[in-house]
């Protein structure tokens, strides 16, 4: 019940005007608050008000409908202005049922005229989650965006779904898509980087063919073939003196055999670029292992003819050189070589790798690479290398000193050292790659091993051949 407490002055005739108390017909309250105002004690009068009107200092004239005056206001908007205080602005007002308002001259407590929302957190879109603020009611939340490989597609979602591992989220994190295949390339810049340094690797091992092919009547390539070896050895202990012994040293075969092998090796690093099949995968890793261990065992021989050559020398070792002839030297390469052959037929018939797609490296790619079924097929190819360039490291070392001004020890041993360097780095690097950068790894060890023996063995007689021609003479190579 409203009540209205107003001095209403009522111009009667004779009457004077008598304050009076207006409510309702049955209000208790009414009643007794006119007994507490005096003794004035007068019914309720809402009969009389159907003829009361009210002007305003504006016009306005407000009638009385039933007790009920005309709903008419103004609204009022408390701003703040730039001095820090606060005003009054008028922003509508409500005649009757019409409500006129000015929104945009509404000063919101933001301090902008935006409406501000009722909520305390807006609706996460798709592609986010909803994490409650710790604390706060369970309306306020923050929209986290799902991490990678998880989607939400959905309003409001209470958590992301992951994606199965033959699929990927999308940028907006709302829908899996098929991952894309990725391996070592031929278009890609790596890819295209390590082609071109095989390509060089081969056309400078066709050079040094060349080279060696049309020098090899000079004495620095018949060195190769036949070396005379001059030993006046005086020994005032002894009336021997021995002159003039030919022997057959580091047999030119072996050079140019050498040279065929390491084009082998660089363009064996071919097979592992591109896409993986069931047959590239058996043979870049057959072809890797024959063409180093044939490469290796050149040099294991050559380097085991140099000792032979210098120990024959030695009084009653004649006969030692007929253990290293052309035939046997042909024949040690042939024996080392088939050893890996063996080996690698073996490994590829009983647990040949073969291409496989790795999930387990996370993003929008699936790495394809050629999986080894069996470390220790691979681990018995690597081995056999390792065990020919060590012994040959070693029987070089122990040759490095041999009199000769040529003395090719003193090459392979410092080719050998690059050779097991690079090797032995390889390991840890193999292991700890990702994807399909371990496929770069090998490709990287096998351009930098052939560089290394090519440049370390060839370069050197080349730079005599072609711009020191003056030290191309046998006076020269045998001299001590």
């Amino acid at each position: 019940m409203l009540l209205l407490f107003i001095y209403l002055f009522i111009q009667s005739s004779g009457v004077q005007p008598v304050p009076l108390l207006i409510g309702g017909h049955a209000s208790t309250t009414g009643v007794i608050l006119s007994r507490i105002l005096g003794p004035l004690s007068v019914p309720v009068l809402l009969q009389h008000l159907n003829t009361v009107n009210l002007t305003t200092p504006q016009g306005e004239v407000f009638y009385f409908q039933g007790g009920d005056p005309p709903a008419k206001y103004d609204l009022v908007n408390w701003q703040n202005i730039p001095k820090g205080t606060l005003k009054l602005v008028v922003v509508g007002h409500v005649d009757g049922f019409d409500l006129h308002l000015n929104e945009s001259a509404i000063q919101w407590s933001t301090g902008s005229n935006q409406v501000p929302d009722s909520v305390c957190s807006k609706s996460c879109r798709p592609g986010t989650w909803m994490a409650d603020r710790k604390g706060e009611p369970v309306c306020c939340f923050d929209c986290i965006p799902c991490a990678e490989g998880e989607i939400s597609n959905k309003t409001d979602s209470l958590q992301c779904e992951q994606c199965p591992s033959e699929f990927w989220s999308n940028a907006e994190r709302i829908a899996c898509i098929p991952r894309q295949l990725d391996f070592l390339s031929f278009n890609e810049t790596l890819g295209i980087t390590l082609t071109t340094a095989t390509v060089s690797g081969v056309s400078v091992t066709t050079a040094v063919f060349v080279v060696f092919l049309f020098y090899r009547q000079t004495p620095m390539v018949r060195s190769l073939t036949k070396c005379e070896i001059e030993f006046k050895v005086l020994i005032h202990c002894f009336i021997f003196i021995f002159s003039h012994i030919q022997v057959r040293a580091n047999n030119s075969e072996l050079s140019f055999l050498l040279l065929l092998s390491l084009k082998l090796c660089f363009l064996c690093s071919l097979v592992f670029i591109g896409r993986p099949s069931v047959w590239s995968c058996r043979f870049q890793q057959a072809a890797f292992g024959i063409s180093f261990v044939l490469c290796v065992s050149c040099l294991l021989v050559k380097t085991i003819v140099v000792l032979a050559v210098f120990r024959s020398a030695r009084p009653g070792a004649e006969t030692l050189m007929k253990w290293f002839g052309p035939g046997q030297q042909r024949g040690s390469v042939c024996f080392f070589t088939c050893i890996q052959v063996i080996i690698c037929v073996i490994w590829l018939s009983l647990s040949p790798p073969r291409p496989q797609s790795d999930f387990g490296f996370q993003g929008s790619k699936v790495t394809l690479e050629c999986t080894m079924e069996s470390i220790v097929g691979f681990s018995l190819v690597l081995g056999y290398i390792g065990l020919l360039a060590c012994t040959c490291l070693l029987l070089a070392f122990l040759a490095r000193k041999l009199p000769d001004n040529f003395n090719e020890a003193k090459l392979i041993t410092f080719s050998m050292l690059i050779f097991c360097t690079v090797w032995v780095s390889f390991v840890p690097a193999y292991i700890s790659s990702p994807g399909k950068y371990v496929v770069a790894v090998e490709v990287f060890a096998i351009l930098a091993s052939s560089y290394g023996l090519l440049l370390c063995i060839f370069a050197p007689k080349c730079f005599i051949i072609l711009l020191r021609p003056e030290k191309n003479t046998k006076k020269h190579l045998m001299a001590r």
